[in-house]
């Protein structure tokens, strides 16, 4: 397994104290909530509690020892567990019939997560219906000092895609050219390829640039910004539209540092903007500061969207933001993290804060059918309040080729 390392030939496995504390972290809710063990099975959750995310099952009782049953690879699982200073025993999984005897309880299982005919298969061998999947949730919203350092190391190679598409853009070059350019630094860096989310259908583009009328175009997927996409089974994000001069450019890049996401967004234009855009920018970041400061204060993610919802209408754009009726998003930030759709939401329903150690991606936008504008920027709320970890004051809003 030496063979499995970073860039530079790093050890980027997951550190062992990190798999302890999560770990212990989640015997301790499950204690609380009554419940005797919690069955792990989705890839994402694989990779948080294990270190990897190979084709098994991952049983953390209330109390004692945690355990990985692996399908395929075993000696892959455990090198990325930890090899010998594994916090849990990894063994090979075994017959089904045995498997409930083999754990010693009917454990909860990610019934929000998984497919039906998957989970209801292991529902019915171990004899169980409690659901394990908010609880999980709840615990990742939470990042640990690893979990920060690894999404702001996301972030300077995110700068390094901005700059890369500062470098190649201009007059007549198409969207997923840029996209192009900023892949390319990504996946130098180490981007695996996927970026992971929660909600079905399970898709992204993690590369969305588009120019001028291309932005006022919706897609499948609920954000403010959809984009043609190159064809209509990859209908969102980039596409062959090309930059005309003067007209918005908008640039909304996603990083993945070693499965944890950073979100940003800038504006770019071949020549200069109409000084109508401007003002539509300003009036944005004018929104962004206000749900920024309401998270600051520790008030609820539902009244950061009440007060920033309200500031947009009163700025005259109520049928514009986030998208154009009937495709608006109800939303202006959405938790980041091993996924690009975490919770909390800035949205209504969401009457709870913005947890020390939670982070963000706050992004107002609008979108008119010549073109959109709008910021976007990754934030972590800390002791003392909300702080930037993606590029805030780094990168100009607005870029001009």
């Amino acid at each position: 397994m030496a063979t499995l390392v970073g860039p530079e030939g790093e050890d980027w496995r997951v550190p062992v104290a990190e798999l302890e504390s999560r770990q212990a972290e989640l015997a301790r809710r499950l204690v609380e909530a009554g419940l005797p063990g919690a069955l792990i099975q989705t890839p994402v959750d694989l990779y948080y509690y294990s270190g990897g995310r190979q084709n098994a099952s991952m049983f953390i009782p209330a109390d004692g020892e945690s355990r990985l049953f692996v399908r395929r690879s075993l000696a892959r699982a455990i090198h990325e567990s930890g090899g010998t200073d594994s916090p849990h025993r990894v063994e090979a999984f075994g017959r089904m019939n045995s498997f409930s005897a083999d754990i010693g309880c009917a454990p909860a299982l990610q019934f929000g997560d998984l497919p039906h005919g998957f989970v209801s298969r292991f529902a019915s061998a171990l004899s169980t219906d409690s659901d394990v999947t908010s609880i999980v949730h709840a615990q990742r919203e939470t990042k640990s000092a690893w979990e920060l350092q690894m999404m702001a190391d996301g972030a300077e190679v995110q700068l390094q895609m901005f700059e890369a598409v500062e470098a190649v853009g201009g007059e007549g070059v198409a969207e997923i050219e840029l996209v192009a350019a900023a892949e390319a630094i990504s996946r130098a860096a180490g981007f695996g390829g996927n970026v992971q989310m929660r909600r079905f259908p399970l898709q992204c583009d993690r590369g969305v640039i588009v120019a001028g009328r291309a932005g006022g175009i919706p897609s499948f997927f609920d954000s403010a910004v959809g984009g043609t996409g190159p064809h209509p089974m990859a209908s969102m994000g980039s596409g062959f539209s090309k930059i005309k001069v003067n007209e918005p450019v908008l640039v909304d890049l996603v990083h993945v540092h070693r499965g944890y996401v950073v979100d940003a967004t800038r504006m770019f234009v071949a020549g200069s903007l109409d000084p109508i855009w401007e003002a539509r920018l300003e009036d944005m970041l004018a929104v962004k500061d206000t749900v920024v400061d309401v998270l600051d204060q520790g008030l609820d993610c539902s009244e950061a969207w009440l007060q920033g919802h309200a500031l947009a209408v009163e700025l005259g754009h109520g049928e514009n933001l986030m998208g154009m009726a009937a495709d608006q998003s109800r939303f202006l930030g959405h938790s980041v993290g091993l996924q690009l759709d975490e919770s909390p939401v800035v949205a209504a329903g969401f009457d709870r804060p913005l947890e020390v150690g939670g982070t963000m991606a706050i992004e107002p936008k609008v979108v008119h059918k010549n073109g959109t504008i709008g910021s976007e920027d990754t934030w972590v709320q800390t002791e003392d309040g909300m702080e930037p970890i993606t590029a805030d004051g780094v990168i100009p809003w607005i870029t001009e080729w």
